[in-house]
Order: C-alpha cells, then structure tokens, then sequence
C-alpha cells in the first residue's frame, strides 16, 4: 500500500542548493567584510596600550586555591572606586564609569595580577597603568589593615570584659577575707582559681590584640608592581589580519543569512525534479552555463556537449516531419547555438528553414559559419515558402512578456530549454498551462546550469506519454492525420503507468 506524504514546509535539500548556487552573494558579501576590517585598522587604529603586572599577596593564601582570591581582586579592580582614586592620582576629569571600559585585569597565577590600559598617548598609558597599579595596592594593604584592626579591637574588648570580671572577683575575694575566721575556705578557694583563670585570659588577649595589631606585613611588603608599565608593541599587519578576519565572517554569515532567505522567499527551483513537475515535462539533457570570470578563458568542453546534446534531440525530431521549435527561458545564447546546432545536423537530410523569434539573439552569423544548406528567416516574416523535403526549426522565448499565439508558428511540438534558478515556480507553472493551451506539446526540457550535486531524478515516470521514450507512438497515435492507427480514434497516443513500488508498498 502506497502513502502519499505531503512535501516539507521547508526543503532543506532545495535550500542548501539554492545557497551553494549564490555562493557568489555570501562570498561577495564576505570580501567586502574582509575589505571593511582590514580598512577598520587603518581608519580607526589601537589606541596606545599599556601593561602592568602586580604580585599580590594574600593573608589566606593556599596551593589548593581554585583562583578565587584572584577572580576576587579583578573583581575588585574594575570598580569605580580604584577607578576614582586612579584618575586623581593622574589628575584626570574623565568619569570612573567611562574609565572602567578602558582597562582590564586579568589573573595570570593566584598571585600575578595583569593590568592593561588604554590612554591617549604612550604617556598617558604608562601613567595610567602606574595609576591604578598604586591604587589597587594602596586599596589592597588598606584592607588588610583595616581587618587586623577590626581582629585587634575585637580582642581588645575581650580582654576589658575579661578585666572587668576579674575586678569583680577580686572584690568578692576581699570580701570574704574580711570576714576573718568566718570565711568559706571552699568559695575563697573557687574564688582563687577564677582569678587566676581570668588573668590568664587577660594576659593572652593583650597579647593577641597587639599581635592582630600588627597585621600581616607580609602583605605590605610583598603586594608590589613587579612589571614596571610598558607600552605593547602593535603589529599593523596582525591587528589588520584580526579585523579583517572578523568582517569576513561577519560577512559570510550575513551572506549566507540573505542568500538562504532570498531563496526561500523568491521560490525559483534549482533540482530537476521540481522543474521537471512544474512543467510537466522530463528532463532529457542537461548543460553547463558558459563559464565566467578568469574560467572563461579555460579551454570549455561547453561546445562539445552542445553538440551532443543537438545530436540527441535531432534522433529524436528527425523521424517526424512537423515542425519543432526551441523555446528559451533565461538561457538565450544557449538556445541559439543548439539551434544552429540542429539546424547544421539536420542539414544533412536536406534544407532547412529556422524562423527566428529569438529575442536580442542573431542567428545568422552562427548559420552562416556551420556553412549548411541552412535558411534563417525572421518569424515577422510570414510569405516565406516551404521548400519541398525543407525541415522547419522554430527558436523561440517563453520569458515573461512573450506572445504566446506566436509559439504555434514556430513549432506544435518545442523542447523547452530552461536554466536552473531563472523563473519562479509560478511562472513555470504559466508556460505549461499557456503552452497546454496553445496545444503545443513539450517533448522535453534541456536543463542549463544544472547543480553538480542534484541527484534527483527529472524523469515524469507517471507522463510516459510525455517523454521522449514515447514519441514513436505518437507518431503513429490518432492525434496524427497520417498515422498508421488513424482508425482508432479512440485510443490514447501511449499508455500510462504507474511508478515501480518498493516491496514494501
């Protein structure tokens, strides 16, 4: 049992063909983002840089630090208050705010702390850099004291408490001496041992406060600018290569970006399969486009498979008498030369007449270089007449803005050339419903510029009567008036099947 599913909303194979085939519009846009970086470096260059470095010691410093103390003082550099103190100390008047987006710390060790900073000048860097190298260790130190200070006090009112507590045992204790022999010699005893706690108590918290006191020196004496500010040398090319290297992803990105949604919303088939469906007719060749840029001076095999490609649709016309045409959309040149192409291979049965309604396209030259017995008259041209035994080509256009009463002149049967990408869908789908209604039928489609990488197949394997496989029975079909079946007025030209299944179906 076969199913039909619906086609996806969105093509994903259609789509990357689309966007591969406008590669000339993200690489375009990629060269001129690769252009505006690299002119970004010269228009706007680096400001002077200036790089410090700082040993910072810390009271609880450990091997096992993850780098926390160290996030922390970056942290603590990159506010305004080291900012403000900096800007002083250089005498400037910009704003810490403003300040704080010109330099960065970063830590390079747990102890190794790099400042870089941006100034006006080499000077103005240098100072700047000195600046809040100073102030973060002025800060730094600041703190450290201020917390063994805050340790210090601490102890401080800890041993006041425990010498208020010792006066009042030294008053309980004189109390019960004076009461002579009436004295408890158990509470004079506790009493004893509680000042004599006390006291060591005392004695340690004085000792303690004074040490907190103290701080840790170390830490004064170690957090130092060990890297004195230098300016960092700029290298043009490197800055320019960085720049540049940055627009053209940007470019390429917004390139890529446009190109994919350009293809979605202008719905121009790429894939034989689509191309083939909307017209309605198969795929029976394909060619190259000419090549462009520095390629085209390559030697081309273009001119060879043209030639093959006329030979194939000449076996094709050359066992009916009617006329046939070439009817062009978006691939002019092409349609020319296959038919001049034609015409010079059919020019071996005997004369033939091209009526040329190929617009901006003169075919006489080419005729007049294959050197057959070869007429090109022009269609506005209508007296002139059919030589006996004479093949008639009619060449032709269905891009928009033709006259379609004009096709049946030029041929009832026409082999459509089209380029990839050219005409929307809607249009495609215009040229075979004006084409039906001229009851010009489509032998098939010469594909121009196809995608390398399209493997789908352009083949109609439910419109047998539509390819070329089954032209032999038109030919003998009722629809001809000389047909050998004439009599059968009631057959179909060929018959129709339906496509191989899989097992599964």
């Amino acid at each position: 049992m076969t199913t039909n599913s619906s086609p996806p909303l969105v093509d994903l194979h259609r789509l990357v063909v689309a966007v591969r085939r406008r590669r000339r519009l993200w690489l375009t846009a990629g060269l001129i983002g690769l252009i505006l970086g690299a002119a970004l470096a010269v228009v706007l260059p680096s400001p002077p840089t200036a790089v410090t470095k700082l040993l910072v010691i810390h009271q609880d410093d450990s091997p096992t630090d993850s780098g926390t103390l160290m996030r922390t003082d970056v942290a603590v550099l990159q506010t305004t208050k080291i900012a403000d103190a900096a800007l002083k100390a250089v005498h400037s008047t910009d704003k810490p705010e403003d300040f704080l987006k010109d330099y960065t710390g970063l830590g390079l060790t747990n102890n190794v702390l790099q400042i870089t900073v941006k100034g006006s000048s080499n000077e103005d860097a240098i100072a700047r850099a000195k600046a809040l190298g100073d102030a973060f260790i002025a800060d730094h130190v600041a703190r450290d004291q201020a917390a063994a200070q805050a340790e210090s006090q601490a102890l401080i009112n800890q041993r006041d408490q425990a010498q208020a507590e010792l006066a009042d045992v030294d008053k309980q204790i004189a109390a019960e001496t004076a009461r002579g022999s009436k004295a408890n010699a158990t509470t004079l005893e506790t009493l004893y041992g509680r000042r004599a706690d006390l006291s060591s108590k005392v004695s340690d918290f004085s000792a303690q406060a004074q040490q907190a006191g103290i701080g840790a020196p170390q830490i004064a004496a170690g957090t130092q600018i060990v890297d004195a500010p230098r300016i960092t040398p700029h290298s043009f090319l490197k800055t320019a290569a960085t720049d540049g290297g940055i627009g053209l992803v940007l470019g390429l990105a917004i390139g890529l970006a446009l190109a994919a949604v350009t293809a979605l919303v202008r719905d121009k088939p790429v894939l034989r399969r689509e191309i083939a469906e909307n017209l309605g007719a198969s795929v029976i060749a394909q060619l190259p486009s000419k090549r462009r840029g520095l390629a085209r001076f390559l030697r081309s095999r273009l001119p060879a498979q043209q030639k093959r490609v006329a030979a194939t649709l000449v076996r094709a016309i050359r066992t009916d008498d009617e006329p046939v045409s070439l009817l062009d959309l978006g691939a002019p040149k092409v349609t020319a030369g296959l038919a001049v192409d034609i015409a010079a291979e059919l020019s071996y049965g005997g004369p033939v007449l091209v009526i040329d309604n190929l617009p901006e396209q003169d075919l006489a030259k080419p005729a007049a270089e294959a050197g057959k017995a070869i007429q090109i008259v022009d269609s506005a041209n209508t007296d002139v007449p059919v030589q006996a035994g004479q093949r008639r080509l009619g060449v032709g256009s269905v891009i928009p803005g033709t006259a379609w009463t004009d096709l049946g002149y030029l041929g009832q049967e026409t082999v459509l050339v089209v380029r990839a990408g050219y005409a929307s869908t809607a249009w495609l789908h215009t040229v075979a419903r004006q084409l039906a209604d001229c009851q010009i039928l489509v032998i098939g489609v010469v594909l121009v510029d196809p995608d390398p990488k399209d493997r789908t197949d352009g083949t109609l394997w439910d419109g047998l009567h539509l390819a070329l496989r089954g032209r032999a029975d038109r030919a003998d079909s009722p629809a001809r008036p000389n047909g050998r079946n004439a009599p059968h007025a009631d057959e179909l030209p060929t018959k129709r099947f339906a496509p191989v299944g899989s097992r599964e179906d």
